[in-house]
């Protein structure tokens, strides 16, 4: 299952659980349906074996296992579920969103755009059919090993992709928590690299990816209908916001590079 289909699915379920049948059969087609962006186009190209930017890559996922056991390594395996990856922004937002339901137009625009995203990232990751770089290189990873994610190419990062293009609807629905919105954004794709199943390179290519895509979403009149009822529907959510428990620790930990 592609990472970003499985954000659609874990938003779905919890959202139907809440909402009963209506939730259940929403057309999970995305703004665009055909229409994929080609992002291909806007990606840098892979970095080849044996060029630096594909040594640079190696010597960060080698330094990176170094973090196992401390605490970016327990973020990144908190970031490793997409289903969690709106929870994961509560700092950032001010505001903590439970379940999707809570939100409701919010959770429609991001269950929308997901699609999209998914069918963006598929061009790219074939094209270069990248190895992960535990693939290439020994060490552990903040996750359990699964043929399936080992089939899987590593250029663009589909999670990080995903994280970005999520950060830039919530910064333009919260403008000022943009730059805190943006930082976890970055750091929630960065997790990828600490996790080790993207290079940095990926998870860089992934903000272009994502970006790209929210681009082409903005020219269409329904997305922007969206954007305008979720950021109501988020400023009031805001307003009546208590307390978030454990933000000043994670501002610490975002603060430090992860390498």
């Amino acid at each position: 299952m592609k990472r970003t289909r499985m954000i659609v699915v874990g938003l779905a379920a919890a959202a139907s659980l809440v909402a009963g049948a209506a939730w259940a059969q929403f057309p999970f087609k995305g703004y665009l349906g055909e229409a994929v962006v080609d992002t291909a186009l806007a990606v840098p190209p892979s970095p080849q074996p044996g060029s630096p930017q594909a040594e640079a890559d190696r010597a960060i996922f080698r330094s990176t296992r170094a973090l196992e056991g401390t605490p970016r390594w327990a973020l990144a395996i908190a970031d490793a579920d997409e289903k969690k990856s709106l929870h994961a922004m509560r700092c950032a937002l001010g505001v903590e969103i439970v379940n999707p339901m809570e939100a409701p137009k919010l959770a429609r625009l991001l269950l929308k755009v997901a699609p999209d995203l998914n069918n963006a990232v598929n061009k790219p990751k074939a094209l270069y059919s990248r190895k992960r770089p535990y693939l290439v290189d020994e060490g552990n990873i903040c996750i359990a090993r699964d043929p399936k994610l080992d089939a899987s190419f590593d250029y663009p990062s589909g999670h990080a992709s995903w994280a970005w293009a999520m950060g830039l609807i919530l910064a333009e629905l919260a403008p000022d928590r943009a730059p805190q919105i943006l930082q976890r954004a970055r750091v929630f794709g960065e997790s990828r690299v600490v996790c080790g199943v993207h290079n940095a390179s990926s998870v860089a290519a992934a903000r272009d990816n994502g970006a790209s895509v929210i681009a082409a979403l903005h020219g269409l009149p329904e997305f922007r209908a969206d954007m305008e009822a979720a950021r109501v529907e988020l400023a009031g959510l805001r307003a009546k916001a208590r307390p978030i428990e454990g933000c000043e620790a994670e501002a610490a930990l975002l603060s430090v590079p992860a390498w």
